[in-house]
């Protein structure tokens, strides 16, 4: 299927659902809080400016990468520039001042309805929230009940959704989530986003909760994230196109022919075709791959996705992007609870099930919202109900990261405190969702329009998933839903879709929330999910229609085998019919027309009153003879007039048989003959002379009519013998029916033997569970002698964590005697120093993960606790598996390499003497307090900078490049090194170099000691 968010949503569910952009599940949830396209296309209606705009958002140590990232812009790039920071609600903001200190460009703090220019830097005043409309920026009071206040998501969405592709998004230093889902939602639209690295972020937070997203183009530091900005502005599909480049050659043409190779060779590598989704929204997300790989045309982008498969998959991803959240749009929602869940209740027997598919799913947050509406009702009217909600997407990471069900603390905003509460547990990094709701979900890879879809489903909730497919996928996907529905079931669509022409198999029954109902009737649409061969042999479009067969791209072996196979199927193997034992036609294989003719009268399928008379009596034979014999039979010779001329036909009737039901089955193959020579056989008959090899072949086949009308005769015999055996069957079963009554009173005298019989069985049930015994002790014994022979601690636990089994090491660990199984775990002392060991293994249990830490045991030896699940074959969670992996070694390396590390630590502090340590990039490791001291540096600005670019590359100086890069690599050490550095601070310093290269096997390192000798007529 494909999923619910990318440009191809999926038409299958894979939007492709997985819609362009969104989930790949269901191209509709934006997870952004506005709606999907309403247009025809599959991207928003636009009306923001025409220019690309910059968001850029901060918090806690923001400023100063805000200010270096535009004092490295440009000030032509055609660009608007928004700033939106976390400022102190009760005083009032400098910012405007500040940054107008780095910039040419004029920067303005945002009035209410202030029209948005190029050029421009707009900074957000305190206590304020402000969003893209149109072409101005609407201020408006920040909120005092917001829970969860996020004021650059805020504008960052509103960015998206005005500007779409033109919309670009950075997040700089921060502490928080805010601006994550903004970027989502901008990358969603087929913009471009960055966020700052963690070497030059002061707090990592806010970038880094936004790159985990997923949502991030770039990870760059301020300076080349302003480099990056201006040479995305001179790209062809970013800068405006003015009357002066209206000459210019359009860089991505309208024409089929780039899209269709890049759909080749996106079919070729994930079996996705985009062909038949919406091309608008693919033409949007391939333009901003474009950008990224600066690439200015679309057959120099072609050739790169061929030579490199590293894009094509990234290419795919970008087209397969999830973006969703809880509860959107929370009235369907509503609608779901008072219009559809009480019909369904009303409908469903107690014990009875509720099925609810997804398709283009994401990353689960739909799934997980239905699963929690739906189940507040049925625990609400006190229903005994089960519930299965299933969701589907073409994305792989998507569907694995709904399995896992962990979700940010920003799903605060979309889920109420009452609903965390019951449904969510809390984890150091988000929520996780509950156990109980997790079991109710089931999610899977899918292509909506090719693969199968579920069955005896009471809800299907597709919702803006359509809005990315072509019209043909969108009509391909109706009859999948009336087939999968229930008699009385219900479709959700999003706010922008309908079911087209589809309105004879759905009826609307709320209009603004898009519910149908599935009207009774048989669709009359091919379900034919599997058939992809035509896709799959599609050959990839050519610009050049000169081009030679030589110069296609040759199908791979598989290929070749199955277009062969096909042509001989098609061109070459005999026609034929499958029948069952009561001669009806079930499928029709090649052409059949010169055998096989309807006969006046009502239509039938049974193939002796289909065939043409002369084929008739041959064969009623041969499938008399096949079903008797249960072998193959052939006929030969038998002649028939095709289209007024004689031929010999040949018969072949094949028995076969269906497992696992043994239903018998025949192939019927008709195979046509030489044409016979009528002139031979008309002199024969008139008695003229006829050479004796004509008489003799003419003999022959007389004689072979014969036997085969004798044959024929003797079926004929034999099926009326059959027919008068089951008359008379019939009459003894109607007598028997006599006898039955009068066997009333024998019955209750063998009631005495009947309860014998049943003694019997227990007798013979006890022997089978003597058996089970039997084997049940070998397997039990076995298991006792792999554990004993198992050279590792091993303990396992039930869901009481009671005791249930351990390896010797494992009891000489926990303090275990034979007669302590079946205690609980902290009622035992256990030789670890671990105390909270009940507490892990009760959230394995619940969050159905592995837990790991570092214990010792009373003598200092030091293992890895690791906690497992413990899962019974049919997948049930029956307690917890507990192993111990001996690291006794790898802990004293470590803790001598801290040891080492802390010496090091103290003789640089110690010494009086400049000393720097670098590593093998000649990045600064480590330095002595004397270095930062004589020249005036600072340790968290230095340490991890390249040497040279310390003090603002104050020390990047030719000379100590030479002795770096140069001198030092080709031998071991350099003594008394000259040297002449001017610090804009201290002045021209004479400085002398000793440096040595220490070798290691974990890391080289270079050890500096340095000397001001200013002062100095000569050193001592």
């Amino acid at each position: 299927m494909a999923s619910k968010k990318s440009p191809p949503k999926s038409a299958s569910s894979g939007r492709p659902k997985n819609r362009p952009a969104k989930n790949h599940g269901a191209p509709g949830e934006n997870g952004d809080g506005f709606d999907s396209p309403a247009d025809g296309s599959d991207a928003p209606d636009r009306h923001g400016v025409s220019f690309p705009v910059v968001g850029i958002g901060a918090s806690a140590g923001g400023f100063e990468a805000a200010l270096t990232l535009l004092k490295h812009l440009p000030t032509d790039t055609g660009m608007g520039f928004v700033v939106i920071m976390h400022l102190d609600p009760r005083h009032k903001s400098k910012l405007t001042e500040l940054f107008s200190r780095v910039t040419g460009m004029p920067v303005r703090e945002i009035r209410n309805g202030m029209a948005l220019e190029p050029n421009h830097v707009y900074i957000l005043p305190p206590n304020s929230d402000t969003v893209l409309a149109g072409n101005r920026l609407q201020l408006m009071r920040r909120g005092e009940n917001v829970r969860v206040h996020m004021a650059i998501d805020h504008f960052f969405r509103s960015l998206a959704e005005q500007q779409g592709d033109r919309a670009i998004g950075v997040v700089l230093s921060g502490t928080g989530t805010d601006g994550t889902q903004g970027l989502g939602a901008i990358k969603a639209e087929a913009g471009i986003t960055f966020a700052e690295a963690e070497t030059s972020a002061k707090y990592f937070g806010m970038p880094g909760s936004a790159i985990d997203a997923g949502c991030v183009d770039a990870i760059l530091p301020a300076e080349r994230i302003a480099s990056e900005l201006a040479r995305i502005a001179r790209h062809p599909l970013i800068r405006p196109r003015t009357k002066a480049r209206a000459k210019e050659p359009e860089p991505f043409p309208e024409s089929a022919d780039a899209l269709g190779k890049i759909f080749f060779l996106l079919k070729q590598n994930s079996t996705v075709d985009f062909s038949l989704y919406k091309h608008t929204t693919l033409r949007r997300r391939i333009s901003r791959r474009m950008v990224l790989q600066r690439i200015e045309r679309v057959e120099d982008y072609v050739s790169l996705l061929r030579s490199n498969r590293d894009e094509l998959e990234a290419l795919f991803r970008d087209l397969l992007i999830n973006v969703t959240c809880f509860f959107r749009d929370k009235k369907v929602y509503t609608a779901l609870k008072k219009k559809i869940v009480p019909r369904l209740l009303k409908g469903k027997a107690e014990g009875g099930e509720i099925r609810v598919w997804v398709p283009g799913c994401a990353t689960g947050e739909e799934v997980y919202s239905l699963a929690i509406c739906l189940s507040e009702e049925i625990t609400r009217t006190s229903h005994n109900l089960k519930l299965q909600v299933f969701g589907t997407d073409l994305s792989e990471p998507a569907i694995a990261k709904a399995r896992v069900g962990h979700f940010p603390d920003l799903i605060a905003k979309d889920v109420s405190p009452e609903r965390l509460r019951r449904f969510f547990i809390k984890t150091a990094t988000g929520y996780q969702i509950s156990r109980g709701i997790r079991d109710l979900c089931t999610f899977a890879r899918q292509n909506l329009c090719e693969d199968p879809p579920f069955s005896r489903l009471d809800i299907v909730s597709c919702r803006n998933v359509l809005i990315y497919l072509g019209p043909e996928l969108q009509k391909r996907c109706m009859p999948v839903f009336h087939y999968a529905l229930n008699p009385v079931g219900f479709l959700l669509l999003g706010t922008s879709e309908t079911v087209g022409p589809a309105t004879d198999l759905f009826t609307l029954i709320d209009k603004r929330n898009k519910i149908y109902v599935k009207k009774n009737v048989t669709s009359t649409a091919n379900l034919e999910f599997t058939a992809k061969a035509f896709l799959a042999t599609r050959p990839e479009p050519t610009t050049n229609s000169q081009t030679s067969r030589a110069e296609i791209t040759m199908p791979g072996p598989i290929d070749l085998q199955s277009q062969a196979d096909r042509i001989i199927l098609t061109q070459y193997a005999p026609s034929g019919v499958i029948i069952d034992t009561r001669m009806r036609v079930h499928e029709f294989r090649g052409r059949t027309g010169r055998f096989l003719e309807h006969a006046p009268g009502a239509a039938t399928l049974n193939l002796l009153q289909m065939v043409r008379p002369g084929l008739v009596v041959d064969l009623r034979t041969a499938i008399h003879r096949a079903l008797k014999e249960d072998d193959t039979v052939r006929k030969e010779g038998i002649p028939l007039k095709i289209n007024g001329h004689p031929y010999e036909v040949t018969i072949a009737v094949v028995p076969f048989t269906l497992a696992p039901s043994g239903e018998k089955w025949l192939l019927v193959l008709f195979e046509e003959g030489r044409a016979i020579d009528t002139e031979k056989t008309h002199s024969l008959a008139k008695g003229g002379k006829v050479s004796s090899d004509g008489r003799d072949t003419e003999i022959h086949r007389l004689r072979s009519e014969l036997g085969a009308n004798k044959q024929s005769l003797q079926a004929i015999i034999e099926e009326q013998e059959a027919t008068n055996e089951e008359l008379k069957s019939a009459n003894e079963e109607i007598e028997s029916s006599n006898e039955e009554l009068q066997s009333t009173n024998e019955e209750l005298e063998t009631a005495k033997e009947e309860l014998q019989s049943t003694n019997e069985e227990l007798t013979t049930l006890n022997e089978e569970l003597s058996n089970r015994n039997i084997e049940m002790a070998q397997m039990n014994n076995d298991l006792t002698n792999l554990l004993s022979s198992i050279n590792i601690p091993i303990l396992m636990v039930d869901n009481s964590l009671a005791v249930r089994r351990a390896t010797p090491l494992a009891e000489k660990l926990f303090n275990l005697i034979p007669s302590d199984i079946g205690r609980r775990l902290s009622d035992l002392k256990a030789n670890l120093t671990i105390s909270d060991i009940d507490n892990m293994i009760r959230e394995v249990l619940e969050s159905l993960t592995t837990r790991e830490s570092k214990v010792q045991d009373m003598q200092g030896h030091w293992y890895s606790l690791r906690i497992r699940p413990y899962r019974t074959r049919d997948n049930k969670i029956d307690g917890a598996v507990i192993t111990l992996v001996d690291i006794d070694e790898e802990q004293q390396n470590i803790s001598r390499l801290e040891l080492a590390s802390q010496h090091t630590d103290a003789i640089l502090d110690t010494v009086y003497e400049p000393l720097a340590m670098l590593d093998a990039d000649l990045k600064v490791r480590k330095a002595s307090r004397a270095f930062y001291k004589t020249f005036d540096l600072n340790r968290k600005k230095t340490e991890g900078l390249h040497f040279c670019e310390i003090g603002a590359g104050e020390w990047d100086v030719q000379q100590i490049r030479n002795l770096l890069e140069i001198m030092l690599p080709k031998t071991r050490r350099i003594i008394d090194f000259p040297v002449e550095v001017n610090f804009r601070r201290l002045g021209r310093r004479k400085l002398v170099f000793n440096a040595r290269r220490l070798e290691s096997k974990e890391e080289p390192l270079v050890l500096l000691a340095i000397e001001d000798v200013t002062n100095h007529q000569t050193r001592r």
